[in-house]
């Protein structure tokens, strides 16, 4: 096997296509308790496109790789790591801000992150659900505890966040609304929402209040969704946000329905993977890849989850984009 690998290296803060590099680094070498993995795919997530215009740039040394989901396929075993073997294929969530990123075709990471992948997803799926699987369970199951009968709010059900956490929530039991453009109202009723609202035909507050209110709010958009949130909560509800907003959000209206807030920045969990796991083996949840780019693309990707082109006419993708290493 070749000591080296090839990576795509980000070198500079700021626009997609000119921040990326294509790069041979030596390959790593698994350390006490950890597993080399050839990283078969990763994918791009709202969180990749933040590190990239230099939202953390105090956390982030260049030149460096960045991206956090894996699946692939276990090489070599450190000293004392003996629960996977060469050839076992496996998925998880490398952690952020720490040690090299998943754009690349091998990664290091520690074995009591990673769990065996699951057969019925491909490893495009299940590098698609990694980061966005955790944080919504996360958010709906561990943070706002949703429980059987209750009403959850999911913004941007088309996205992917959204179209897990629809998922999600229906197998928890819970009436699911979503916001979602006309466009995708028809697909977010396939995955399991029980209410669809255009929010791009006028004030989505009033739309949702039609529908009898909710219990749980995921927010995934910031600014006045957020802000907003109370005005559709139910008493003692609960709203969980995803989204890192720079600007003071003025929450008072919160105080009127004893509203209970939560923001997640998620981080590796070897449990949280295993119980998304057994909802794909059970035939409740399914990623959905909106779209595949080889590594070499990684820019591309990047400029089409922004909502660009790919060179296509293309608009910005339901779901995940994923990357395929290998191809």
């Amino acid at each position: 096997m070749s000591t080296s690998m090839r990576v795509m290296e980000l070198v500079r803060f700021g626009a997609a296509e000119a921040a990326f590099a294509a790069r041979e680094l030596p390959r790593p070498t698994p350390g006490p308790g950890q597993v080399l993995v050839r990283v078969v795919a990763t994918s791009v997530n709202p969180l990749d496109l933040q590190t990239r215009r230099g939202d953390y740039r105090d956390q982030v040394a260049l030149p460096t790789v960045i991206g956090n989901d894996v699946s692939g396929v276990v090489v070599e075993t450190g000293p004392g790591a003996d629960e996977f073997q060469p050839g076992d294929e496996v998925w998880y969530l490398a952690p952020v801000f720490a040690g090299q990123g998943t754009y690349a075709e091998f990664h290091v990471v520690d074995q009591a992150l990673v769990c065996p992948k699951p057969a019925q997803l491909s490893h495009v799926e299940a590098a698609g659900l990694a980061l966005v699987g955790m944080t919504v369970w996360e958010a709906l199951v561990e943070r706002a505890g949703v429980r059987p009968g209750e009403r959850v709010l999911v913004h941007g059900g088309a996205g992917g966040v959204g179209s897990v956490a629809i998922q999600v929530a229906g197998a928890l039991g819970a009436e699911v609304v979503t916001t979602a453009r006309a466009r995708d109202h028809e697909f977010v009723t396939e995955l399991g929402a029980d209410h669809v609202i255009d929010f791009s035909a006028g004030d989505y507050v009033p739309q949702v209040r039609a529908t009898g209110g909710v219990d749980v709010v995921l927010d995934t958009v910031g600014g006045d969704t957020l802000t907003r949130s109370p005005e559709v909560l139910a008493d003692r509800g609960r709203v969980v946000s995803i989204v890192d907003i720079p600007e003071p959000q003025n929450l008072l209206a919160a105080w009127g329905v004893n509203a209970t807030y939560h923001f997640l920045f998620v981080s590796p969990d070897r449990a949280k993977l295993a119980a998304l796991g057994r909802l794909v083996e059970q035939g409740r949840i399914r990623p959905v890849i909106g779209a595949v780019l080889p590594l070499a693309d990684i820019a591309q990707a990047h400029a089409l989850l922004e909502g660009g082109s790919t060179g296509e006419g293309r608009r910005r993708p339901r779901g995940k984009i994923a990357i395929a290493v290998d191809a």
